[in-house]
């Protein structure tokens, strides 16, 4: 038997029941992607000693090398997942970046461990914009905001992961261990992902939509989404808050054991909770506020974001400023609470820009540019700033390159803030 949906199938063949259970079984698959993903992150000061790096090849590694193969080869995967099977491509997908990750454990020296990485990337470039697009045909309109959120609980809930495991591994085992032991469960999940979950047919919840859709090319969608004259501020705004995401979120631990004198385990265990509990609970309800105030104004999408990220900043400022550990740790759950309600809205708003057949290279395209922006340059301008301010600063360099991030988010929170006035309410 096909695992695909027959096309006279409606939604209800799925049933709610059926729909949550794909749900989380691709937030599982995200989970495994963050993990996998930040692992580094709590790593890289024992990788930095062993294999004497600099603070700009560690931005290399966990920024813009990674970054830059994730876009390039999301969009051709994406263009290739509207026209067929979604469901093979993130379990495949799910497959490579998990081999990579176990494979970082081999790494002799940084461009070993730098080819890892990019071949990290590579898997991961088919995991988001196809599970996107399986979610919008398995939800309707008014329900996607929340479901994309949900989804998106899997970076926060992977971190938990990575930051908990992976700081207790590289505390008594060694950073190489806690590659092989985060990376090969990946392997075998895609596995019973390729197995348990059925592909949905192509605007299934869309009552607009027809039975068939021609495949637009790569062209055609980039000329669609520049002619709605908002998805381009769209994917600006996000780009620029993605920036002071990642800026931030791959320098903590760094900041804390070079500033506040913490060890990986422990810091393991507070921003394993930090991101995963503050990150998941504020990526939930950024969809379900979006969900329920923009029933009546579709601007709300927008703009509850906006106002989360010019709060944030405040509170990262209270990060860089305090001398006090638990100030510090509030600060940082609560800025990190505010930073994750825009993914679930904004993947929202683009994918009511365009029709069923195009969704997987929305997707594809917005985080094109949100990460080429945040995840590509910021650790990475977040590192060389650092390096460029050592000679003056000392070991306080890293907290005055680190000053970036509020700069950044009060941009961001203005474009966001722009884009909702070009939306139709």
């Amino acid at each position: 038997m096909s695992n695909d949906l027959s096309k006279n199938e409606n939604t209800a063949v799925a049933g709610v029941g059926y729909r949550n259970y794909v749900l989380v079984m691709l937030t599982i698959v995200y989970v495994f992607n963050f993990v996998d993903r930040q692992l580094l992150v709590i790593l890289q000061e024992s990788i930095k000693a062993e294999l004497k790096l600099s603070d700009t090849q560690l931005g290399l590694l966990s920024g813009f090398t990674f970054a830059i193969f994730y876009v390039t080869l999301g969009i051709p995967i994406a263009s290739l997942a509207d026209k067929g099977n979604r469901k093979n491509i993130v379990a495949v997908s799910l497959g490579l970046w998990s081999l990579m990750t176990a494979f970082s454990g081999l790494s002799k020296n940084y461009v070993q461990l730098l080819l890892a990485r990019i071949g990290v990337g590579i898997g991961e470039a088919g995991g988001s914009p196809a599970a996107h697009a399986m979610i919008s045909d398995y939800f309707p309109p008014e329900k996607r905001s929340t479901a994309l959120s949900v989804y998106s609980t899997g970076i926060y809930l992977g971190m938990l992961v990575g930051f908990l495991m992976g700081g207790f591994l590289n505390q008594h085992l060694g950073w190489r261990v806690a590659f092989f032991t985060l990376g090969i469960p990946g392997v075998l999940f895609s596995v019973f992902c390729y197995l348990a979950i059925k592909e949905p047919r192509k605007g299934a919840t869309d009552v607009n939509q027809s039975g068939t859709l021609d495949q637009p090319t790569l062209k055609t969608v980039l000329r669609y989404l520049y002619a709605t004259k908002t998805f381009t501020f769209l994917a600006l705004a996000c780009g620029l808050h993605v920036f002071c995401i990642y800026g931030l979120l791959n320098w903590t631990p760094s900041f804390l054991i070079r500033l506040h004198g913490m060890q990986t385990s422990e810091i393991g265990i507070y921003l394993g909770l930090i991101f995963g509990i503050g990150g998941g609970l504020g990526t939930f309800l950024g969809g379900y506020l979006t969900d329920y105030f923009g029933k009546t104004d579709k601007r709300w999408y927008l703009i509850i974001p906006a106002i989360a990220i010019i709060v944030s900043a405040i509170f990262v400022v209270g990060i860089l400023t305090s001398e006090s550990l638990f100030v510090v740790l509030l600060c940082l759950g609560v800025a990190t609470f505010l930073h994750s309600m825009y993914l679930g809205p904004a993947v929202s708003v683009a994918h009511a820009m365009v029709p069923a057949n195009m969704r997987a290279l929305t997707s594809a395209i917005l985080f094109f540019v949100l990460n080429l922006i945040g995840l590509g340059f910021g650790p990475l301008a977040v590192g060389m700033l650092s390096d460029q301010l050592k000679a003056g600063y000392g070991n306080e360099s890293l907290r005055m390159a680190l000053y970036l991030i509020p700069v950044i988010s009060v941009f961001a929170s203005l474009t966001f803030f722009y884009t909702s006035k070009k939306m139709r309410s």
